[in-house]
């Protein structure tokens, strides 16, 4: 079994970057949001070249010009949409570049769920699914795994959500597309942890 996506997101150093490419992450994230303690730096992300692995931008506030503005002053790859972006946004920053989050455990029901991104399939690339609430992200919350062992989604989509070597075999029970790693593997906000990095490899390896 082919192992999911991996991204890890709350880069604000090189270093860390280095170690993230070598293990063989698919994705890196990068917070543009002033009020995280992980927010980076536009000419950092800028400077980071990573071949293959692409460079996710990740937004609260900022509207569809000012989010595609940044992406092509950073080289970005993809928009992860944790703010109020409606559909138009999508749109506008195109469909296959947008990663839109979703907090499960504020819906009533599973199938309220699933009715809101079955509304947002067709404008958007892959969706997350964060523990917490709107705007919310790097809270080191475990999302309610329970609630997703019975719901297919059809879009591919990444789980997210105070992942890291200790719950990381219960996530991948839910079969996602993809796993978004930030607050599980620091030793502090932004700073992150290589011993607990290469653990999450170590046991995704043992899981294939």
């Amino acid at each position: 079994m082919a192992r999911p996506l991996v991204k890890v997101c709350g880069m604000t150093r090189m270093e860390d970057v280095e170690l993230c490419v070598d293990l063989g992450v698919d994705l890196l994230g990068f917070i543009f949001h002033p009020k995280s303690p992980r927010q980076a730096d536009p000419d950092f992300v800028a400077s980071v070249k990573t071949g293959k692995v692409a460079k996710v931008g990740v937004f609260v506030d900022q509207t569809a010009d000012e989010i595609i503005e940044i992406m092509d002053r950073c080289g970005l790859h993809a928009a992860q949409l944790h703010g109020g972006q409606d559909m138009n946004a999508c749109w506008k920053i195109g469909p296959d570049r947008v990663i839109r989050v979703f907090w499960p455990n504020t819906y009533a029901s599973p199938s309220a769920l699933l009715n809101d991104l079955d509304y947002y399939s067709e404008v958007c690339g892959h969706f997350l699914l964060d523990a917490g609430s709107k705007g919310q992200g790097g809270t080191g919350t475990t999302i309610d795994f329970a609630m997703l062992q019975h719901i297919e989604i059809q879009t591919p989509w990444f789980l997210a959500g105070g992942l890291g070597p200790h719950n990381l075999k219960e996530a991948l029970a839910v079969n996602p597309s993809g796993l978004d790693i930030n607050s599980g593997v620091e030793r502090e906000p932004g700073i992150k942890d290589a011993s607990k990095l290469r653990e999450v490899f170590k046991i995704l390896a043992e899981e294939e």
